[in-house]
């Protein structure tokens, strides 16, 4: 229940996120070139919305398996030891989300203590940096689900099958153009 209403929230964000960005940049093409005016504000935003995006939606590729990798040495293993590795570099995966969650916590705490403001936005610089240590909350619970799932063999790989993607895809077009 709870996992579910996580990534529809996830998804939700990340859909507003991308909504929000093209509506701001495209008013402000058309401010700019229809109406000879331009939002000094749409700038800053637009990065801002950017950067939440990438943050949110790096744990979003993890768990849909979107990320690329090279795993050409790991699948000429036997899968008990591709399972294996695939675990450690899990673990290796979230040290380092653990290690940067922790290094942008500092540094959205000093610049919320200092107080420093947004360069065009009359808001703290703090309110929207405080996706980078969101963001990497999430990518280690997500994963985390990675490890539990390799773990319980539910998984073989931290990365996708992008082969296996395309073949399934394909054979769903082939079905749809039967009908």
């Amino acid at each position: 229940m709870l996992k579910n209403w996580l990534e529809h929230v996830e998804e939700g964000l990340i859909a507003f996120l991308l909504a929000a960005m093209t509506l701001v940049t495209f008013g402000q093409v058309i401010a700019r070139y229809v109406f000879n005016y331009s939002f000094v504000w749409a700038l800053e935003l637009t990065m801002y919305l950017f950067g939440a995006l990438i943050f949110l939606g790096m744990s979003y590729g993890v768990r849909v398996g979107a990320h690329i990798g090279v795993d050409v040495f790991v699948r000429l293993l036997p899968a008990r030891a591709a399972n294996r590795l695939a675990m450690v570099s899990t673990l290796l995966c979230m040290a380092y989300a653990a290690i940067v969650l922790y290094g942008s916590w500092v540094y959205v705490s000093k610049i919320h203590m200092i107080g420093i403001l947004a360069q065009d936005i009359p808001i703290p610089q703090w309110i929207p940096r405080i996706v980078l240590p969101l963001g990497f909350a999430l990518l280690i619970y997500r994963f985390g689900q990675v490890l539990w799932h390799l773990v319980k063999g539910e998984q073989i790989s931290l990365l996708g099958d992008e082969a296996a993607d395309a073949m399934k895809y394909r054979s769903d077009d082939e079905q749809g153009d039967q009908k």
